[in-house]
């Protein structure tokens, strides 16, 4: 991995309970900002850091120029305790579970929470090394609509049934050791950037 000055990398003290809320945000929109202040607030969390990724391996067709999603994140997402970083392209790292991994030996002593949408969990299976992601930190899984029933009855989720924590205990999961996972409803907001693209609203440009 290269070697980053520590300007590159956003700042936590030693202690820090943080969510990383991973993903293209091609664009960012309400929806995500929805999901981290209920973040914040239920996970009882000190920090939420944006990871907008340079791609999707997932995905066939690449997302808006990075600059330009990052710049959409911040005109957007306005909350003392919410970073935004490209930290995957500085890294260098292409899968999720590489990136979580150089993060945690970057920051040792301090809580990492990976923060995903319930569609993600319906697919999680075909994520690089999903079991290890579920072996590396906690994970909360925020409701979508029309995705909890594919969400909560997905291999992922089958899986890993024995290290669900009840929704009323999510508070504690970022200092719980992993595996460790928890689904939290909430008032839900039917956006997503999938839907922007095809409306045309963001041309990424």
């Amino acid at each position: 991995m290269p070697v980053l000055p520590r300007h590159a990398l956003p700042y936590a003290p030693k202690g820090t309970r943080i969510g990383l809320f991973g993903g293209s945000f091609d664009p960012a929109h309400d929806g995500h900002v929805h999901v981290t202040h209920h973040a914040l607030r239920r996970l009882r969390l000190d920090q939420i850091w944006w990871l907008v990724t340079p791609g999707n391996p997932l995905k066939a067709h690449g997302p808006a120029p990075l600059e330009a999603r990052l710049s959409r994140a911040h005109a957007l997402m306005h909350h003392p305790r919410v970073q935004i970083t490209p930290v995957e392209a500085r890294l260098g790292t292409r899968y999720s579970a590489d990136t979580l991994t150089e993060i945690k030996r970057l920051y040792p002593e301090r809580h990492f929470v990976w923060v995903m949408g319930a569609d993600n969990l319906a697919s999680f299976d075909r994520w690089e090394n999903w079991r290890g992601i579920m072996a590396l930190m906690p994970v909360a899984v925020f409701a979508r609509p029309g995705q909890q029933r594919a969400a909560l009855g997905s291999l992922a989720a089958r899986r890993f049934a024995a290290a669900q924590l009840p929704e009323a205990q999510a508070g504690r999961l970022a200092t719980l050791p992993p595996p460790a996972w928890c689904f939290l409803r909430l008032p839900l907001r039917n956006i997503s950037s999938s839907h922007l693209r095809a409306r045309g609203d963001w041309g990424g440009m």
